[in-house]
């Protein structure tokens, strides 16, 4: 569904969303999240997590990508402090690109609509249709019903107000990777 997104808008309160993952992140994310599988499944993993990736930076045909990080995101150590630091300066520069927008949720913001998880709204071109794109452990959960959708939308809307600016989330985020540096 990705391939024919005209924009996604993700909220992630835990990991950096994989449209943005270093391959390093990624496939530190992959083996400390699924400790059960194999080295050969964990491969198969990484490599359809970048290939996932092409789209979002392929320069000719982008789709507008929004995605609205908690701080606690940008804090929880995936992999080695060196591991972080990539990743966030990685962060920075997709933010910085004009189809891609990070915006960090800070913890001042206190509790918020995000509280209950991930999700990802995928919306098409020439389409008022749209998908809720919920990810769990085992499986995943796709909302395609306007009534279903809504919720989501309405609570995106408030975790975009929410959050800090675009030049605060690039600040925010190097204050973040200079912690990271400091504890290696």
């Amino acid at each position: 569904m990705e391939t024919q997104a005209a924009s996604i808008h993700s909220y992630d309160p835990l990991v950096i969303p994989g449209l943005l993952q270093t391959p390093a992140y990624a496939a530190a994310v992959i083996e400390e999240t699924h400790p059960h599988i194999t080295a050969e499944q964990a491969a198969t993993r990484l490599e359809v997590r970048l290939r996932r990736q092409h789209r979002a930076h392929h320069p000719a045909r982008p789709f507008r990508l929004w995605v609205v990080l908690d701080e606690s995101a940008l804090h929880r150590a995936v992999g080695t402090a060196d591991v972080m630091c990539e990743q966030l300066e990685h962060l920075n520069r997709l933010g910085a690109q004009p189809h891609i927008t990070v915006q960090v949720l800070p913890h001042t913001a206190g509790a918020h609509p995000g509280a209950s998880g991930q999700f990802c709204i995928l919306t098409f071109p020439d389409s008022d249709a749209g998908v809720v794109y919920l990810e769990r452990f085992t499986s995943n959960l796709y909302l395609e019903k306007p009534a279903d959708r809504l919720p989501y939308h309405l609570m995106y809307d408030h975790l975009q107000a929410q959050a800090l600016s675009l030049e605060q989330s690039r600040r925010f985020i190097r204050d973040t990777m200079r912690l990271h540096t400091r504890s290696s």
